[in-house]
């Protein structure tokens, strides 16, 4: 005889018809959101550089420098300079030229440059980690032809950068829901420890977050570099990615891994060993506690109840202080590589960070970790509902204080808010907020109708019994499991399925005849698809460049945080009157005028290296006022190349400009030069 499980209801049937359209919609709207950010923008800006793009100037100046938003990585091969033939005609030195907050890289051309247009193909990483390029040209004497070809920026595009994009989505998925999980199991939900759908979503949002790391530190070179996937186990370029401060942070993130690892193991082991077969327990322990007290009536029982019960508080507040360190640590990795790490205020912008990407895992993850419960667990208590609603309002507050910040610190202007993709994107993140929480309010009402069950409704749910069936379904499964021990094999087969079906089928009718429950899980599903783009979006605002930073580029570095280009240049020819005594030294006085500048001197042999000098000293004197001389030490930056900030020129005027420089131990002239101040 074959057992056939009863049909589904019709509201049933049309919530299976829907999910498809559901998932379908989700997807255009992450294939939308995904289409819409690619490329990824660099977080550095290109501010200034000299000579400007598309100047002409009369002589070939003696170097080229780039100035950034924020903090770059380069190397010598950072900033090429190619002739019209293509021809490079940069001496390879990486110039750094940085002093106090001005970000300024440059590059020594080689002497005796003819006429023509030069092209300046330039790449870097920018200090959040993003791979950054461009090219320019410059005339000298008068434009002309060239056969170089203008690069479009290329960094961070491709096959390579859609795979570490996706990696980067996926690690912040992973990351959600192995905390949000935890999270719920130790402040909501004790007893999931021991239920087989919690302990695979946290293991699986473990998996993910490992697997997803160790791609992004294998992807880090070629995404960084040349693109191709082949570069990936180059270990010469491993090496060279470990030490960047991306590279150690994924490091430091699969270390902390290891630790979470440890955490699972405690977690679903001798903790969740102490809640198997609690069943519906914490539901009706009000009504079992006098049962229970007539038969452990001794003193012994009673003081091993108690000493139980102390090992499990020490084992859950072990659990929770652990598990909070190694979830602040990995949230960490991202907060000190990325956007909180550069920019302004990074003392105050990378702890809340942290705190914000904690809320959103307890809220977001949570928000899983509740839906799973509510679809595969029956037993799923009133009170564990209420806590995560408490959980997830506490959360909400956080990420409204947190994301309150980061959005000034990023965005900067309300031009940018609705000018630049960074604000328009932060738009439609606070728009799915809006409506998350609105559905939020709909899980809320629907839990507060649960609290006010019935007890006996309430002990029928946790138990999961469902006294109203009837027992013809059990009794087929029990003469199932008798018959598959005499039937052949096939029939065995079959009727092991059917009775799978059977069981699968009472567990669904226990949960579907809940009307409260049932309201609450479709409401949590309609959060969670809510969520799901929300954490697409979030992801995409790490790999866009900000508001500030866009704006400062799209004024070519002219806004009112910058400072305008009008640096003061003299070069000045010595000759100390000993062996190798000749050479030139090059000043730049930034911005030259009024005020504190920034002092930068350079010194060079006459074919154009660097001059290594045991001592350089300048000083500035007005005459006219009879102020001076003004004596300034400048400390060595780079081999034959001097920098001091905070030059204070009190007055408008002619100031003349003394250079002493040494050779040798007896060797010394001093070169003067008047400039103009203000």
């Amino acid at each position: 005889m074959t057992a056939t499980a009863p049909a589904p209801s019709a509201a049933r049937v049309r919530a299976a018809a829907l999910l498809p359209r559901l998932t379908l919609v989700l997807a255009a709207l992450l294939a939308a959101l995904f289409t819409a950010a690619a490329p990824a923008s660099a977080h550095a800006a290109l501010t200034a550089s000299d000579p400007k793009d598309g100047a002409v100037v009369a002589t070939a100046p003696a170097q080229v420098t780039l100035s950034f938003s924020e903090g770059v990585a380069m190397n010598g091969d950072s900033i090429r300079i190619l002739d019209p033939q293509g021809k490079r005609v940069d001496t390879g030195e990486l110039r750094d030229l940085c002093s106090g907050n001005t970000i300024r890289y440059g590059t020594a051309l080689r002497p005796g440059l003819p006429d023509g247009t030069y092209t300046v193909a330039w790449q870097a990483i920018s200090a959040d980690s993003h791979p950054v390029a461009g090219a320019f040209t410059f005339s000298v004497g008068a434009p002309s032809e060239t056969a170089v070809s203008l690069p479009a920026q290329t960094a961070g595009d491709g096959p390579v950068a859609l795979a570490y994009d996706i990696a980067r989505y996926a690690a912040y998925a992973g990351f959600t829901v192995l905390v949000g999980a935890a999270a719920f199991i130790l402040l909501c939900w004790r007893r999931g420890a021991a239920e087989r759908p919690m302990q695979k979503l946290v293991v699986r949002g473990w998996i993910t977050l490992t697997v997803a790391t160790l791609a992004m530190l294998l992807l880090r070179n070629p995404y960084t570099g040349s693109g191709n996937f082949s570069d990936a186990f180059d270990l010469a370029g491993l090496r060279d990615v470990l030490e960047t401060k991306s590279g150690a942070s994924l490091v430091s993130r699969l270390l902390l891994l290891g630790a979470a690892a440890l955490f699972i193991t405690v977690l679903f082991g001798s903790y969740a060993r102490r809640h198997q077969g609690d069943g519906g327990a914490e539901a009706a322990k009000g009504s079992t506690g006098s049962a229970t007290d007539s038969a452990t009536d001794s003193v012994a029982d009673e003081d091993a109840a108690r000493q139980d019960a102390k090992e499990e508080n020490d084992l859950l507040f072990g659990l929770a202080v652990g598990g909070a360190v190694v979830a602040s640590g990995i949230a960490a990795t991202w907060a000190l590589s990325e956007h909180a790490s550069t920019g302004i205020q990074p003392g105050l912008a990378m702890p809340v960070d942290i705190l914000h990407l904690l809320a959103v895992a307890a809220w977001l993850g949570g928000l899983t970790a509740l839906l799973v419960a509510l679809h595969k667990v029956p037993g799923l208590e009133r009170e564990a509902i209420r806590r995560f609603s408490t959980v997830a309002f506490v959360s909400v507050i956080t990420l409204a204080a947190t994301g309150a910040y980061q959005s000034w610190r990023q965005v900067g202007s309300w031009s940018a808010l609705t000018g630049t993709d960074y604000g328009r994107l932060l738009l439609v993140k606070l728009g799915l907020v809006a409506v998350m929480i609105a559905t939020a309010y709909v899980s809320r009402k629907w839990t507060s109708r649960l609290a006010e069950e019935t007890p006996a409704k309430a002990t029928v749910t946790a138990t999961g019994t469902d006294t109203t069936s009837k027992p013809t379904p059990a009794g087929a499964a029990d003469d199932v499991s008798r018959e598959t021990t005499t039937a052949d094999p096939a029939r065995a087969a079959q009727l092991a399925r059917q009775g799978v079906a059977l069981r699968s089928a009472r567990e669904k009718r226990v949960r579907d005849a809940d009307r409260e429950r049932v309201g609450l899980r479709r409401s949590v599903l309609a959060e969670a698809g809510v969520a799901v783009v929300l954490l697409a979006v979030t992801t995409i605002l790490t790999s866009t460049e900000p508001g500030r930073a866009a704006e400062l580029e799209a004024g070519g570095g002219t806004s009112a945080t910058a400072v305008p280009d009008r640096a003061v240049k003299i070069t000045l020819p010595f000759d100390t009157g000993g062996q190798n005594g000749k050479g030139s030294v090059r000043i730049e006085l930034d911005p030259g005028r009024v005020g504190a500048n920034t002092l930068h001197v350079f010194a060079e042999t006459p074919d154009g290296k660097p001059f290594e000098l045991p001592e350089i000293k300048v000083s500035f004197t007005l005459e006219a006022k009879d102020i001076g001389p003004l004596p300034v030490d400048p400390e060595l930056a780079a081999p034959g190349h001097w920098s001091a900030s905070g030059v204070q020129l009190p007055l408008t005027g002619d100031w003349r400009l003394d250079v002493t420089v040494r050779t040798s131990d007896i060797d010394q002239t001093t070169v003067q030069k008047n400039v103009k101040i203000g």
